[in-house]
């Protein structure tokens, strides 16, 4: 009985392992996931750093999209595309055309030839005869030839402003270095303009504050203590917070969280744009982080006792010129 009743246990145990479906380290703030934004770089990787060698992941969760300018540009391609194939396609009609007419030409001479009783190409016995026909042929192909090309010229003018449109709506969702060179490419004048982003210099006291975010952060999301969360992230972060405890709530588990320790950390970019400060820090630091039954306190995953080790790339906005109290989460990325 007592083995039946064991065994029960470790396969209750088993199932529960596998119905919450994460692990400690995936239980930490962020669920191991890339999540958040990074203002206009959200969609670029942030340089390596001594701390973080390799690549930080692309977002998993970010309510900021890819920019349109990659789809934008195939479809403006495309355009171009279609319009030269189709003056391709009617260059070969219309020298079919011209051959047509000048044979038409010759035709109707030599029918008229056969009316007036001189026979067929009459006009064409003496040397005089031909150099005057052919002259005749001459200025009658000439003034074909010119409205032939005023008429594809303006068939390829309007084809071509589709694609020219589609062009610089590409060119305007570029950034402003992609818009200089777009602009030289395509033979506009290339305009000087303001950069995007601009370099940001940070000082201790800003270190100081991001290393005390680490900790609060997690401090609080092992308290399950929202209000704390929301004062120091973004909206965007604080909803996926909130999401993953929800989700812990509704498995019947809480995650437990001690002994957070900042080991290493270094800044991998700063950089000030239109509506805010942006500061990516790759940082290393140490975790006690555990799984817990929320109703009979037992562990389910991971350990208390144990101190890891997890290195991550954290990104802090704040708004422009404000004192460092001022800067929030916005960020968090995994390293691949």
């Amino acid at each position: 009985m007592s083995k039946t009743l064991n065994r029960l246990a470790l396969m209750t145990m088993m199932a529960g392992v596998v119905a919450f479906g994460i692990t400690a380290v995936d239980a930490r703030p962020g669920s191991g996931k890339s999540s958040g934004s990074r203002g206009s770089q959200t969609n670029v990787a942030p340089p390596s750093t001594s701390t973080a060698p390799g690549t930080a992941q692309p977002m998993q969760r970010s309510v900021t999209p890819a920019g349109p300018a990659a789809a934008a540009a195939p479809a403006a391609g495309a355009a171009a595309g279609a319009a030269g194939a189709a003056a391709a396609a009617a260059k070969p009609s219309m020298a079919r055309s011209l051959m047509m007419g000048l044979g038409a030409g010759l035709l109707g001479a030599g029918l008229f030839g056969l009316l007036s009783g001189a026979g067929f190409l009459s006009g064409l016995g003496s040397l005089a005869g031909m150099l005057g026909f052919l002259l005749q042929i001459a200025l009658i192909g000439g003034v074909i030839f010119l409205i032939v090309r005023l008429i594809r010229g303006r068939r390829e003018t309007a084809m071509a402003a589709p694609a020219a449109g589609m062009a610089r709506d590409a060119q305007a969702s570029q950034n402003p270095t992609q818009r200089q060179m777009m602009g030289g490419l395509m033979g506009g004048a290339a305009q000087p303009a303001q950069p995007a982003i601009q370099p940001l210099d940070l000082t201790g006291d800003d270190f100081g504050a991001f290393e005390k975010l680490l900790v609060d952060v997690q401090t609080a999301y092992g308290a399950e203590n929202v209000p704390a969360l929301r004062a120091m992230l973004t909206p965007e972060m604080s909803a996926y917070f909130e999401g993953d405890l929800s989700d812990n709530e509704a498995r019947g588990a809480v995650n437990k969280i001690a002994n957070v320790k900042l080991l290493q950390g270094d800044l991998s970019e700063a950089w000030r744009e239109a509506g805010g400060e942006y500061a990516t820090v790759a940082m290393r630091y140490a975790i006690s982080d555990a799984l817990v039954d929320r109703r009979t306190g037992r562990t389910i995953e991971g350990d208390l006792a144990k101190v890891g080790e997890v290195t991550e790339v954290w990104t802090f906005v704040r708004e422009p010129n404000t004192a460092q109290a001022g800067w929030k989460l916005s960020a968090i990325q995994q390293v691949a």
